[in-house]
């Protein structure tokens, strides 16, 4: 397995040199007659390889230096094409080929061979060539140049963001209210605002500051920078606070040493502005972290989550800094851009609100573009509207906003420059889904395994840490995983001027523009809006290593692109078995997704290359054979309509993920014991239809004793079995299902479990023994104590979403969860008491509630929910159903209901609460929806066993 990562700077020089390494050492001498200038081509670039992971921490580079930076690059994307071509060609056999066919392949390696050599030759000049210069380059020193997407040192560092007050009020209100309510305590206390670039946490902890700084004995506002001088740090922190004994020559040690002495008795307060690593903290937080028990308070501010949890840990606070309300946005837009009046001219209006759309609440690039429209035409408006996410940052009025973003890509890591430039691919405004960005950063080697995790976990956490450093939006996040996100337009804009400039990724129409780089396409981006067919042809496009169209019918000829490596048609919605005619010679390719299709190409299994399969949105009903020839096959993204043959699942051993296994029969349950043939398997979705309609009792159990084996016999981590929605009507008997077979081996691996939309009759013991259980979901007919018990006792359990109709005795009583950070319950029909038990959850930051209440009894007599008790609450948000309005007026009524009387309550619990930021309090209309106020227990009595879980099943 490669260890070495693709990178923006270096390209694929350290996988190349590894295949070099590798064949070279080849026992059966696929490199015989080129070995010698194999080798020769290594050993320079090994040199090189060292100068330019130098010069990829280098935000300017002269021209000469980059000229050469560049070529060598894409010299090794082009040996490594060479090479992975060649060794393709020559390993790949055909299965049952007859005489014939193995008498040509004989005649064709050397003509493979002889290919490579010539190609290797003129490969070897260009390496030559490349060495000479660089040494040219050592003693030549022109004049520097400022890069478009790079900072310019000779500028001051950009701390102070955003200089403007518009909508910072409310924030401000937010933090010193919080400080005021921590007054009772004696040691230091942090809040930590965090916020991406330009979303203005610098003036609001100046606003902060300056509201309080008075208050205290000594006080200081510090800016730390992307690359600290701590010894610099610490006497403007000494400056600041007054202190002025100490030596010109102090070390760090001895200004901490000191520091702390003459803070100790100080009640002092300390703003410490743009923090970018936990390092930087660990050192400052000596200093005033310290015994000084007088009242002290601190802000920190840093685009990165992580660091903001490190600083605010120990009882500290992190505040997320929030994007502008569109209200404020337009009062800072029309301020920046029509001056003191604050009037928009009515022709303008339109174009404005689009602009401020596109802006999403960012102070940074709302200034900005604002700036660039002052005393501006119409026209030109219409241009930076067209320019943001996709030009803006070329624009000379736009400086200062692709500097302060140029920080935070400048901070990151050498692999998550890549990951995050490979973003530019997608459309703006469009969700990318995790999963299908990840298996695309393993398919162009962003991604290698390392021990104890595989590719896809380890992409997961750089995704997470984009996430983290605030560049990526998560979409409908939870506590749970994040499962798509969102690119800001600003930061589009950015990337994609990024990733042009160092010909990481080309749109199609720069191509057809022809302003694309000199250099080769290697990822191309074709985005089509209208039902226009796209044809892609130029000898400039041979090199292209991933290829995404958007587009209604691509006209494209495959064997235009011999060295593939990722194919995006899923989207081509148009597509037809033709476009994808010849996909077996694209040996290199390794994640294909497809759209609209009825077949598979017959020969698909001769790619061997080929780990990502995503066959979601095509018309396929059932998997060929030939898939199972596919060796390397690690992912699979299949409709659960699509079935397998028998025997083929346990075929496929090389497989890891599957999404969605679907079960609608008996007999398509049987193939779920396959799975525990597969060792390598740690990822699986199941989607169950309604076979209740169609199979015998003793079946049914049988298939639910197949879904047990996943549990019992697999090394799954992630399980998720979902059942489709059902026709209450059309159901006479339901079962649900029975968890206390399914025990499963010690030690188990699942750290995930999603049983939805199927019932269980109980939470089963063997839970409670689950050590590596993080997140886990499922629907319960009826809770009983027991239950509550059992959940509270997993050590490892973070996340919990629980839905169910009732309690078994009419009450829920909290207790445990030791660990727990996020709780969603939801209470199906009225007639249960919840009550969290103090020193429950005592971890929990995010409660979700929802429930039915009409009336006193629907609460079984207790209106205290005990959340006051959860005192590490940050989110609450709480959905009310209940009975208020009518047809024609739906609000009518909902100040007298009593729903809007517990809503009440509960909001009076969670302000009693230190640390919560966040809370939402919505009312729906119950009678307008599926359930009225009937309890439990009563629809229960009323219907016979059958029935009632058919209606429980059809409600939810």
């Amino acid at each position: 397995m490669e260890a070495a990562l693709v990178t923006v700077s270096t390209g694929v020089m350290k996988p190349l040199l590894s295949k070099l390494f590798k064949l070279l050492l080849d026992e059966h001498r696929k490199l015989k007659g080129i070995r010698r200038d194999a080798k020769f081509i290594g050993d320079e670039l090994r040199s090189m390889k060292a100068a330019l992971e130098v010069l990829a921490d280098e935000e300017q580079l002269e021209p000469p230096m980059r000229i050469w930076r560049d070529d060598v690059r894409e010299l090794s994307y082009d040996m490594e094409d060479c090479i992975d071509g060649f060794v393709a060609h020559v390993d790949h056999e055909l299965d049952g080929r007859t005489m014939l066919k193995k008498f040509v392949d004989m005649l064709k390696k050397p003509k493979h061979r002889y290919q490579a050599a010539s190609e290797i030759g003129k490969l070897k000049a260009r390496a030559t060539e490349a060495s000479e210069r660089h040494k040219r380059y050592n003693i030549i020193r022109p004049t520097p140049c400022i890069s478009t997407c790079a900072i310019d040192p000779r500028l001051p560092a950009l701390y102070a963001e955003v200089d403007e007050l518009v909508g910072i009020d409310g924030p401000k209100d937010d933090i010193i209210d919080w400080f005021q309510w921590e007054a009772t305590s004696t040691q230091p206390q942090v809040l930590s605002i965090v916020g991406s670039g330009g979303l203005g946490k610098t003036t609001l902890a100046k606003q902060v500051y300056h509201a309080l700084e008075s208050q205290f004995s000594c006080a200081a506002f510090v800016s730390v920078s992307r690359n600290p001088d701590m010894r610099k740090i610490l006497r403007d922190i000494a400056q600041g606070v007054g202190f002025t004994d100490s030596p010109p020559d102090d070390d760090v040690q001895q200004l901490i040493s000191k520091l702390r002495q003459h803070l100790k008795d100080e009640r002092y307060f300390i703003v410490i502005d743009d923090v970018w690593s936990t390092d930087v903290w660990e050192t400052i937080r000596l200093v005033l972290l310290n015994n000084n028990n007088h009242g002290s308070r601190i802000i920190t501010t840093t685009r990165n989550t992580e660091v903001a949890s490190c600083c605010s840990s120990g009882g500290g606070h992190v505040y997320k800094m929030e994007p502008l309300t569109f209200d404020d946005s337009k009062r800072l837009f029309f301020r920046r851009a029509f001056g003191p009046e604050n009037l928009c001219h009515p022709h303008l209006e339109k174009v404005s609100n689009d602009i401020l759309r596109k802006c999403s609440g960012l102070p940074l690039a709302i200034i900005t573009v604002s700036s660039l429209l002052a005393d501006q035409h119409e026209d030109e408006w219409k241009r930076v509207l067209a320019a943001i996410g996709s030009a803006l940052a070329k624009d000379s009025g736009a400086d200062k906003m692709t500097k302060i973003l140029s920080l935070s890509y400048f901070d990151l890591p050498h692999h998550l420059r890549a990951c995050l430039l490979y973003l530019s691919i997608f459309p703006e405004d469009s969700a990318i889904w995790k999963r299908h960005l990840i298996h695309k950063w393993i398919a162009e080697g962003f991604i290698h395994e390392k021990q104890g995790r595989n590719r896809y976990e380890i992409g997961e956490s750089y995704f997470n840490e984009l996430i983290n450093r605030s560049l990526i939006q998560p979409v409908g996040a939870t506590f749970s995983q994040v499962e798509s996100c969102q690119v800001h337009d600003i930061i589009l804009d950015f990337i994609t001027c990024k990733a042009a400039e160092e010909n990481f990724v080309t749109k199609f129409s720069d191509v057809e523009d022809g302003q694309n780089s000199c250099y080769s396409v290697r990822r191309l981006f074709v985005g089509n809006n209208s039902n226009e067919k796209v044809a892609i042809s130029a000898p400039i496009l041979s090199h292209v290593r991933s290829l995404i169209i958007y587009a209604h019918a691509p006209q494209v000829s495959l064997l235009a692109f011999p060295v593939l490596h990722v194919l995006d048609l899923g989207k081509c919605w148009w597509l037809e078995e033709h476009h994808v005619a010849n996909i077996e010679k694209l040996l290199l390719l390794k994640y294909l997704s497809l759209a609209n299709v009825t077949l598979l190409p017959k020969k698909i299994g001769e790619l061997q290359y080929l780990e990502t399969l995503d066959i979601t949105n095509t018309r396929i009903l059932e998997m060929p054979l030939a898939v199972t020839s596919l060796q390397r096959l690690a992912s699979l993204n299949v409709h659960y309509h699509i079935r397998f043959p028998d025997g083929m699942i346990g075929k496929m051993q090389s497989l890891e993920e599957l999404e969605a296994f679907g079960v609608h029969s008996y007999e398509q349950g049987k193939p779920l014991e396959e799975f525990s043939q597969l060792t390598k398997m740690w990822r699986l979705k199941v989607q169950l239809g309604m076979f209740e309609l169609w199979e015998g009792t003793g079946q049914i159990e049988d298939l639910h004793g197949y879904l047990g084996t996943l549990v019992s016999s697999c090394n799954l981590r992630r399980l998720n079995i979902s059942k489709l929605s059902s026709n209450v009507l059309a159901v006479k008997t339901y079962f649900p299902l029975s968890l206390e077979s399914w025990c499963p081996t010690t030690p188990c691996s699942l750290q995930e479990l999603h049983i939805t939309y199927c019932f269980i009759d109980k939470v089963p013991n063997w839970m409670s023994l689950l050590r590596n259980l993080r997140e886990l979901e499922i629907y319960v007919v009826s809770v009983r104590p027991e239950d509550v018990r059992i959940l509270g006792s997993i050590p490892t359990l973070l996340i919990l979403k629980l839905k169910t109709f009732s309690s078994t005795d009419g009450r829920i009583l909290i207790h445990g969860f030791s660990n727990l950070k996020y709780f969603h319950l939801e209470l199906l029909h009225c007639g249960t008491s919840l009550e969290f038990e103090e020193g429950s959850m005592p971890r929990l930051e995010h409660l979700e509630l929802e429930f039915r209440v009409h009336q006193m009894d629907c609460l079984n007599g207790s209106p205290n929910f005990g959340i006051q008790h959860l005192s590490a609450l940050r989110k609450v948000e709480v959905c009310i159903l209940c009975n208020f309005g009518n047809r024609d007026n739906p609000l009518a009524g909902l100040e007298c209901c009593f729903g809007k009387f517990i809503g009440m309550i509960i909001e009076a619990d969670i302000e009693a609460l230190p640390n919560c930021s966040s809370f939402l309090l919505q009312y729906g209309n119950v009678p307008f929806g599926n359930v009225a106020c009937e309890h439990y227990t009563k629809i229960v009595s009323s219907l016979p066993e059958s029935v009632a879980f058919g209606y429980f099943s059809s409600s939810s």
